[in-house]
């Protein structure tokens, strides 16, 4: 399970990262941080409209959501130019800096494809259980946006700009690189 919670309280969910791009002085990366309505490995459900009270307080105190390495507060990689609730959870566009030194080697590491996941770090806000013992998230306190090495919600992969990677194929990696994890944990 890729969930982890801090003494603050801090919570992380892992996602895939979308597409890349490169830009001047860096790599133009989107994706979605979260999805709605779909169960994480660790049986939470994020429901629509969760980030709306959050990402409305940032915006009114002229905040943003932080981009971070694998959520080090200490090495924050590049900004995220958008983050918005949509029809399917949380899309974000961002940049990766290049003038960054972990800027730099993200950007690789993504362009080799070694990394493709996002998480999500938020405070719990509202959640209830439902009749399945699933976590209902239902309004969240979002603080940032990583880049992570392993997803919570597998079945949402990177693809190159233009591509549009089969569902079900990004599902059978995902349970492919899932159960080749869960193997060398048992090591």
């Amino acid at each position: 399970m890729n969930e982890t919670h801090t003494p603050l309280g801090l919570e992380h969910k892992f996602v895939a990262l979308g597409t890349t791009e490169t830009v001047e002085g860096g790599l133009r990366i989107e994706g979605y941080a979260s999805y709605f309505g779909e169960a994480d490995r660790g049986g939470d459900v994020v429901l629509r409209g969760a980030y709306a009270v959050s990402l409305a307080a940032l915006a009114a105190k002229g905040g943003q959501v932080k981009m971070l390495w694998q959520h080090d507060p200490a090495q924050p990689i590049g900004v995220w130019d958008e983050v918005r609730e949509d029809a399917r959870g949380l899309r974000v566009k961002g940049r990766i800096l290049a003038d960054v030194a972990r800027g730099r080697e993200a950007a690789a590491l993504i362009a080799a494809g070694a990394i493709d996941g996002l998480s999500i770090g938020y405070r719990t806000v509202k959640a209830t259980k439902d009749d399945k013992g699933q976590r209902l998230l239902t309004e969240l306190e979002l603080w940032e946006v990583s880049l992570v090495t392993f997803p919570m919600l597998p079945s949402a992969r990177v693809g190159a700009k233009g591509e549009s990677p089969d569902a079900a194929d990004l599902r059978e990696l995902a349970r492919v690189i899932d159960d080749a994890r869960h193997l060398l944990a048992r090591d």
